[in-house]
């Protein structure tokens, strides 16, 4: 019962999130966004259904249990939905599942943006190790950390050539902000 009210609550979070990056799609593309990274859009869809799927099949097939650390890893896990929900409120319209760069659009530096270049993916790293450690999925936690990490390794170089291409103030983001550790200091511009 535990596991399918969590399960449920994370499959209805990500076609809610699907919703909300259609609606912001079809905003920015009106607004002259171009479209970067298509080619890899759909292997990166595939992994986040296939480890869904995987972490449902390892849970019941190896008929896994609740973790004995689970307030711990649910503790994490409240903090990491806390941080996406302010991720994507920070970035309103702008936020999106696909890389949709606005030519000459100004970098969003509110929320975590003020930290962190990167806090979604962050978020997505976490997640990935959180969400089957809570069930002992432990076969899916390492194979999708993994395959998750080659896709980052793929997605960000993209996502950050496209935004210091087509904005007006990214390079100088980058210089003040770690990639996926929080940066403490003062705003210099």
């Amino acid at each position: 019962m535990i596991f399918a009210l969590f399960f449920a609550f994370i499959v209805t979070q990500r076609v809610v999130e699907l919703g909300i990056a259609r609606k912001n799609e079809k905003w920015i593309k009106s607004m002259g966004a171009i479209e970067y990274g298509k080619g890899h859009y759909k292997y990166m869809v595939s992994l986040h259904v296939a480890f869904l799927a995987s972490f449902l099949v390892e849970v019941v097939m190896f008929d896994r249990s609740l973790s004995p650390f689970w307030p711990a890893i649910l503790s994490l896990f409240i903090m990491t939905q806390s941080l996406r929900i302010w991720s994507i409120q920070s970035l309103g319209k702008f936020w999106n599942t696909k890389v949709l760069i606005l030519p000459d659009a100004s970098i969003v530096k509110a929320g975590p943006y003020k930290f962190l270049r990167h806090p979604n993916y962050t978020i997505v790293v976490l997640e990935i190790l959180l969400i089957p450690l809570m069930f002992q999925a432990f076969y899916t936690a390492i194979v999708f950390t993994l395959l998750n990490a080659w896709m980052l390794s793929v997605r960000i170089p993209l996502e950050e050539k496209a935004l210091s291409e087509l904005t007006t103030n990214y390079a100088t983001y980058m210089e003040d902000r770690n990639r996926f550790s929080p940066t403490f200091q003062k705003e210099t511009e």
